[in-house]
């Protein structure tokens, strides 16, 4: 994906953060129980045909089968996406679900610093 984007491409990213965090908290079907769920970040390419969705994880050990479980809903997630979006924008980009660890990562420096 493009580094410069354009200022549609970068108010699309919003609005489908926004749509998609609140698809994953009211459709309990898309979530684990016990879990977390936070869009972080959402990069949308220049032609706005894909869109790569960054999710934090809370608690970080399950991420593995949080992600699985949003990658294998993702057409579903986008089907809701198209629903709650159709009469802003012709073309739904495909998305996919990545996992977003900055913040694990700043903890665990964090940690090491601490026993310095």
């Amino acid at each position: 994906m493009d580094e410069i984007v354009s200022p549609r491409a970068q108010k699309l990213a919003r609005q489908i953060q926004r749509d998609i965090g609140e698809i994953l908290q009211r459709d309990r079907s898309y979530s684990v129980p016990g879990v977390m769920v936070s869009v972080t970040v959402v990069r949308v390419s220049s032609d706005l045909s894909f869109a790569k969705i960054y999710v934090s994880v809370f608690p970080f050990d399950r991420h593995k089968e949080v992600l699985a479980k949003l990658k294998e809903n993702a057409w579903s997630v986008r089907k809701a996406l198209a629903a709650k979006m159709r009469h802003q924008i012709k073309s739904i980009p495909e998305i996919a679900f990545y996992l977003d660890d900055s913040l694990e990562y700043a903890d665990s420096i964090e940690t090491a610093l601490r026993k310095l």
